[in-house]
């Protein structure tokens, strides 16, 4: 028995500091240096104030700003340290009933517009903090934004085209528009 125990607790000492200290120290260091920016939170200044990050989505309600997608997490919407999908199925009555009322608000936000609302602005993502919507969710709102701001259409389409990024390495994922960073823009305008 003596003879495992030795062995034993010398494996688990030498386990421990390697996986424990030296793993994610070296892990960290190479973050760090390397990936500064996305070690540290993707985060988005202004004015020397972190505004927000660019890989968690914010609220926007003031029509003057585009909106993103919905926000699953509780006990609030847009909650970091809740991240979690609704789990609602498509045959849910809540879910129903959620798109039917988001579908409301985005009709009373823009009585004029007449164009189907995209998907993505009415349901929430998996994660519950999708910080982008599709070029089809933000052109749907070009119209009351530009009016909120006293703006062309032209120019907060031509902003929205700008913010737009495409395809991971061209192949991966859909064409996509960061709304915190395309709102910050139309605030510097």
């Amino acid at each position: 028995m003596k003879n495992l125990l030795r062995p034993m607790l010398v494996l688990f000492v030498a386990l421990t500091v390697i996986t424990g200290l030296i793993y994610p120290a070296v892990v960290t260091a190479i973050g760090q240096a390397a990936f500064s920016h996305q070690a540290n939170g993707s985060l988005i200044e202004r004015d020397g104030r972190v505004v927000g990050s660019e890989v968690i989505g914010q609220q926007f309600d003031a029509p003057r700003y585009f909106w993103g997608r919905l926000s699953a997490t509780t006990p609030n919407p847009y909650n970091a340290g809740s991240s979690s999908g609704s789990n609602l199925g498509p045959t849910n009555p809540a879910l129903a009933a959620e798109i039917k009322a988001r579908i409301a608000a985005l009709h009373d936000a823009d009585p004029g517009n007449g164009a189907d609302v995209p998907v993505d602005l009415v349901t929430s993502s998996g994660s519950g903090l999708d910080p982008e919507i599709s070029p089809a969710a933000a052109e749907y709102q070009v119209a009351r934004v530009a009016k909120a701001r006293g703006m062309s259409i032209p120019q907060v389409e031509a902003m929205v085209a700008r913010a737009t990024s495409g395809r991971q390495f061209g192949v991966f994922g859909e064409p996509r528009v960061n709304v915190l960073k395309l709102n910050l823009a139309l605030d510097r305008e």
